[in-house]
């Protein structure tokens, strides 16, 4: 890496082999991964047009574009994402938080914002913990229990908790479903978004996704509604009486996850559309 190039140059050379592999907004990319690596923002990238970067940034730099090239998620490179305005780290041990689930988050907090002066909420399959944090950061009285099967997701949970300065409100349960939880556990909320791609689909996402995401984050069984059945059977016996449920789901499931609902011991309220007006989330009463 002897000659000198130029952030400008860099970034020109980073989005040229972006474009190569396919990638989309490989120039926004680009921008990104030098950012990064220089610890400056986007806009102050610009301004450093016609300096030079050092051998090790490019030598890194290079690393990251074969990467990237591998379709490796350009979150995993940077490390983390923003969240509701504050950073969750990621990796492969969770399902990358989408654009859409700060939707999700947001109607968790709003709900709980409502209740009593102290409300418990459980976040059912916590991932990155993205969604406990930000109920946590916005309900400062609730007491939030974040639960999920895999061991290496609850460490880069807790690790959220950590970097938010929530960790002493969220408790952290290891473990299949509910029987994770302590007996006798009551909650005014709970919030999910589980697993609700279809089995035979995950072989056909984008490489990102089918790669690099946890299968056990993505497999919602043969039809992709394994969980909202669990959660219809089982959730009602762990809320307080009028206690919600809040769900994201897949494309097209509303119908038939509604009906699940609706013939177990709940009440569907309404079905919530997403930025883009497809409907994606769903909030439920328990019936008393």
């Amino acid at each position: 890496y002897a000659a000198r190039v130029t952030v400008r140059e860099a970034i020109k050379y980073a989005e040229e082999i972006l474009v190569r592999h396919e990638i989309q907004d490989a120039r926004v990319e680009a921008e990104w991964l030098l950012a990064h690596l220089l610890s400056v923002s986007r806009t102050e990238l610009h301004v450093r047009g016609s300096s030079e970067i050092s051998p090790d940034c490019l030598g890194r730099l290079y690393a990251f574009l074969k990467r990237r090239g591998n379709r490796e998620p350009l979150q995993h490179l940077l490390g983390s994402v923003s969240f509701c305005g504050f950073e969750i780290k990621v990796g492969p041990q969770a399902l990358i938080p989408r654009p859409e689930t700060e939707q999700l988050a947001e109607l968790a907090w709003k709900h709980v914002s409502l209740g009593g002066e102290s409300p418990r909420v459980l976040d059912f399959g916590t991932g990155t913990g993205c969604l406990a944090v930000a109920v946590a950061r916005h309900c400062t009285s609730a007491t939030i229990h974040a639960l999920d099967l895999s061991r290496e997701a609850l460490q880069l949970a807790r690790e959220n908790a950590v970097l938010n300065h929530v960790s002493d409100r969220i408790s952290f349960h290891c473990g299949d479903g509910f029987a994770a939880l302590p007996a006798g556990f009551q909650f005014d909320l709970v919030v999910s978004n589980p697993p609700y791609i279809p089995a035979d689909e995950i072989a056909v996402l984008a490489p990102e996704v089918r790669d690099y995401d946890p299968h056990l984050a993505l497999d919602g069984g043969v039809d992709g509604l394994d969980f909202y059945r669990l959660l219809a059977v089982e959730a009602p016996q762990w809320m307080r009486p009028e206690g919600v449920l809040v769900c994201e789901f897949g494309d097209g499931q509303e119908t038939e996850i509604a009906a699940l609902f609706e013939s177990s011991r709940w009440k569907c309220e309404r079905i919530v559309p997403d930025l883009a007006d497809e409907p994606r989330f769903i909030v439920v009463r328990r019936k008393v």
